[in-house]
């Protein structure tokens, strides 16, 4: 098999990750919320859903970045909805399930590493390595909900502010990154847990009401933009495939 993931990681691979992230909040509202269908039956249709993108996902021999998209979008909207049902179903405080989740991340990655010696995003070409990078996606965006709604909800922050508070992390990573040559893989998944907090925090500042310290914007059209916006993105990238280069140049 090449390479099932982007080899480089591009701005839009964190525009479309971040954008995800915020259509995986607005979106997981929006079926439990605005259509009623309650928490557990719009984890069963996502997961079900989920399951079907990651067969093609890992069927595939390389890198193809409508699947693999498709695949992190829904993605993020389950590992919304597993926090949220730990959460409002079952009563699980937000502090336990972040340190639930950031046991079960740091586990991901010790497995991962014990087993292949590596963490890299450059080397995904076997099925262990894949599961063990969308395990670690999955732990990433449910660790990111619990520490997102932690920090705007349990210590009320407000969006905009956790939005700000959240961008600014990001910020010092890519700054260390760049200026101070912090490792790349432990950059990588620095900012991929980030993104997940920001994006979320920015998606309900846009579709939250404004009595509620949002902008109004709806859950469906904050959802509508950032889709739209991921589908011309997706086409880009299959198009130029900027973020994917031939295995003779890799």
């Amino acid at each position: 098999m090449l390479n099932k993931v982007p080899v480089v990681i591009t701005i839009f691979f964190w525009i479309i990750k971040i954008m995800a992230t915020t259509v995986g909040e607005t979106a997981a509202d929006f079926l439990n919320m605005n259509l009623k269908w309650g928490l557990t039956n719009t984890t069963l249709v996502m997961s079900g859903l989920l399951l079907i993108t990651m067969f093609f996902q890992f069927r595939s021999k390389k890198y193809v970045p409508r699947i693999y998209w498709l695949a992190v979008v829904l993605i993020s909207v389950v590992g919304t909805l597993v926090t949220d049902n730990l959460v409002d179903n079952f009563g699980v405080a937000l502090l336990t399930t972040t340190i639930i989740f950031s046991f079960a991340l740091l586990a991901t990655f010790a497995a991962w590493y014990a087993s292949e010696k590596t963490l890299s995003i450059h080397s995904i070409y076997t099925t262990k390595r894949e599961a063990y990078y969308w395990l670690a996606i999955l732990f990433t965006f449910a660790l990111g909900t619990a520490a997102g709604d932690l920090i705007a909800e349990g210590l009320n922050m407000g969006y905009w502010k956790s939005a700000l508070m959240f961008a600014a992390l990001i910020g010092i990573v890519t700054i260390a990154y760049y200026r101070f040559k912090l490792n790349a893989v432990l950059a990588f998944w620095i900012a991929y847990i980030l993104t997940r907090p920001f994006g979320a925090s920015l998606g309900d500042y846009l579709s939250q009401p404004r009595h509620a310290g949002g902008l109004g914007l709806g859950t469906v059209g904050t959802s509508a933009i950032f889709l739209v916006t991921i589908l011309f993105l997706i086409i880009y990238l299959t198009k130029t495939r900027i973020d994917d280069p031939s295995p003779a140049e890799e």
